[in-house]
């Protein structure tokens, strides 16, 4: 058993790569670039265009700019990794990276829980949709969707820190919760880490469950009126194809973490570990910047003003 303060955590995900590590530092750069660049672009362009301060937009400015905090926090330490020999980091640098992922993966559900919100209003309930979904009311949805996630996730990784550790390994690209709190040397009580841990997953399961009943009636809505069958293809299909990647991702990332076997290919646990700070940050802006006319031609005339 190690003092927690000078532990050193090893980062033994990366072990099988090295022969390739140069062709993926460039790939995995190019990765992050294109996903700062997407984000960026679709924050910036609601920001700056004030025709763009709706409801639906400033939800969208939330969703990008929480891709942005949570690539933060796998991107540069990965890059780092993939040109280092010695894969490690420090005690408290492995529970802040562990926080912002997390808190990451549950602020993106709370953003989407708002927007299904948000659609359900607008298209159900139309005549109210301005009274309901002030601007004000929409910005305080926003931030509750980052406070709320930080502090459960900042209690869940509280309770891991006063857990005394006895070794230094985990199998992934970075750090996770769940395993440092396997760590503990035995016997540890984790009973309260447990049941905080179900208590979160239980709310954001309410999460999932309240965005399956916004859509519900969003679609039975939408059946027999063409005007609503246009606004539900305009605004709701790149809100659906985002749910639909950070389901899949979510899943298949649960999935290893109950069901993973050590008989797998590192390479594709590695691939099934970063899936979900990888392919819906890049995606999402990407989606919506095509999708949502407003958007599109903004950036459109951005560009064209800027290289002409």
């Amino acid at each position: 058993m190690m003092d927690n303060g000078s532990f050193l955590f090893f980062l033994s995900g990366l072990k099988e790569t090295r022969d390739h590590r140069f062709t993926l530092f460039s790939l995995t750069l190019l990765c992050y670039w294109s996903t700062l660049l997407a984000n960026a672009s679709v924050v910036v362009t609601i920001i700056l265009d004030k025709s763009l301060h709706e409801p639906m937009y400033i939800l969208l400015c939330a969703f990008c700019m929480n891709g942005l905090y949570g690539t933060a926090g796998f991107y540069p330490k990965f890059l780092w990794d993939l040109l280092s020999p010695v894969h490690v980091i420090s005690y408290s640098g492995c529970l802040v990276q562990a926080l912002v992922m997390y808190s990451f993966a549950c602020s993106d559900l709370s953003i989407l829980s708002v927007m299904a919100y948000d659609r359900y209003v607008a298209i159900c309930r139309p005549l109210k949709y301005h009274s309901i979904m002030s601007k004000q009311r929409v910005l305080k949805l926003a931030c509750f969707s980052w406070i709320m996630p930080f502090c459960i996730i900042s209690t869940n990784i509280l309770l891991t820190s006063r857990l005394k550790l006895c070794s230094p390994y985990i199998a992934r690209l970075y750090c996770v919760n769940w395993i440092i709190v396997k760590l503990a040397c035995f016997p540890a009580d984790t009973t309260v880490n447990s049941t905080v841990a179900y208590t979160t997953i239980l709310i954001y399961v309410f999460h999932a469950v309240f965005i399956l009943w916004s859509y519900m009636y969003v679609i039975k809505t939408c059946v027999n009126s063409r005007e609503n069958k246009a606004k539900f293809m305009q605004t709701c299909v790149p809100h659906l194809i985002s749910l639909v990647t950070f389901f899949v991702t979510i899943l298949f990332d649960i999935m290893q973490i109950w069901y993973g076997s050590k008989d797998l290919p590192q390479h594709f646990l590695n691939f099934i570990a970063v899936e979900l700070v990888v392919v819906p940050p890049l995606m999402n802006p990407l989606i919506y910047g095509f999708k949502l006319t407003k958007i599109r031609k903004r950036i459109l005339g951005f560009v064209y003003v800027r290289f002409r």
